[in-house]
């Protein structure tokens, strides 16, 4: 099941783009564009964490946070253009899980909701060591052995096949990658990551039949265990 991400915003531009891109990250969302409705769609829709804009019309993030702690321990993430010392420490001691200062890239919200749920419990922490038939990829050593020999690989490579080899057979489009492995603020070509697929495979190639970095013509490319 995928776990239920409740957005609180009432700029609709910022409430859309988080619902987009955490959609892609296979939550399941909601958008209440004030305080009141943010309550009804708490109770209803029974989220697992909760982004929560503190300036919104006819009930204040503060009250919605006070209201939300009065009866359950959900993650709730702050979402704010307050960016006073003060308003973080009141926001955090009413309960608040982390707290971020608008304007903020979506990536970074993205990590921060991953590690609120991972502290929370509410997300296992990714492996930094996968393991496949001839192939271990370490992100803590920053090795990659194939067939039993360490096989030298740059950072961005490594890091590629590390993020397709971590979701198994989903399917990632070349922008979703790029954003991914290189960030949001890269500006770079699309291609890139075709010539770093294109290196990886001359690596990797007659490793194994059991899985393979394939391209899914048309939309991206994908790490398929067969």
């Amino acid at each position: 099941m995928p776990r239920k991400l409740l957005i609180v915003e009432d700029d609709e531009n910022i409430s859309e783009l988080l619902s987009l891109y955490t959609e892609r990250e296979g939550f399941e969302t909601k958008i209440a564009p004030d305080g009141e409705a943010a309550l009804r769609l708490f109770k209803s829709f029974a989220p697992d964490i909760v982004l929560l804009d503190v300036m919104l019309p006819k009930l204040d993030g503060w009250g919605v946070l006070r209201e939300i702690r009065s009866e359950s321990k959900v993650p709730v993430l702050m979402l704010t253009a307050k960016g006073e010392t003060a308003d973080k420490v009141s926001g955090l001691s009413m309960g608040a899980d982390d707290y971020i200062v608008k304007p903020f890239e979506m990536k970074e919200v993205i990590a921060r909701i991953h590690a609120v749920l991972r502290r929370s419990g509410g997300e296992e922490e990714k492996p930094k060591k996968l393991t496949f038939d001839n192939l271990v990829i370490d992100m803590e050593s920053f090795e990659m052995i194939v067939a039993g020999k360490k096989t030298d690989a740059p950072p961005k490579e490594l890091e590629l096949l590390y993020f397709l080899a971590s979701s198994p057979n989903r399917v990632y489009t070349r922008d979703q990658l790029l954003d991914e492995v290189w960030g949001f603020d890269y500006f770079g070509d699309s291609r890139t990551v075709d010539v770093h697929i294109k290196r990886l495979r001359e690596k990797l190639e007659g490793a194994s039949d059991k899985w393979s970095l394939k391209t899914v013509w048309g939309v991206g490319y994908k790490f398929e265990l067969k």
